[in-house]
């Protein structure tokens, strides 16, 4: 079957759209609400994200990075669908075993693409993406995230130096908020 975008953007909204009061990470108030473990836990959504988030990993691309924890899911099944490395972005460092802020290989140098869920304020991307930069001396190619909510978030990466792209926007999955 050929999943288009607008089936995509259905799916997604029908298995994580909530309605109602909700404070975001970003400490916004929210009338709506995206679930983003209620479509990364689906194995025919997440593969679908993958096919799209393939299409950001060109050949400038050496490795995938997956913030914690709902970018780790995104960069899992894009790995697997390009067979290029991933890495693990932690929220903090470990205080245990090897401490670092990321699993897996790094190389200086690396140019990286960083998968996100969802974009608000851009926080947790730019975090993702200087720690990237500034300690591992990686190159961020872009910041690819599945919806942004259109509340700021493209305007500070770019502000931030990082690329950004989106697979889908608030309005494509219906809101009008």
């Amino acid at each position: 079957m050929n999943t288009t975008d607008a089936d995509l953007a259905r799916m997604i909204a029908d298995a994580a759209l909530l309605r109602g009061d909700f404070t975001l990470r970003s400490g916004r108030k929210s009338k709506y609400y995206l679930d983003k473990y209620l479509f990364e836990t689906r194995p025919e959504i997440l593969a679908e994200l993958a096919k799209r988030f393939a299409a950001h990993v060109t050949d400038d691309v050496d490795r995938i990075a997956g913030p914690e924890l709902g970018g780790v899911p995104l960069a899992t099944a894009t790995a697997l669908h390009t067979g290029k490395s991933m890495v693990l972005i932690r929220n903090a460092k470990k205080d245990y075993g090897t401490a670092k802020r990321y699993e897996g290989t790094l190389e200086k140098g690396d140019r990286v693409l960083v998968t996100e869920d969802i974009a608000t304020s851009g926080g947790q991307s730019i975090e993702a993406a200087k720690l990237l930069r500034d300690e591992c001396g990686c190159d961020v190619v872009r910041i690819v995230v599945v919806i942004d909510r259109q509340e700021g978030a493209e305007q500070a990466i770019r502000d931030a130096g990082f690329d950004f792209a989106t697979l889908f926007t608030k309005a494509d999955l219906g809101i009008d908020e």
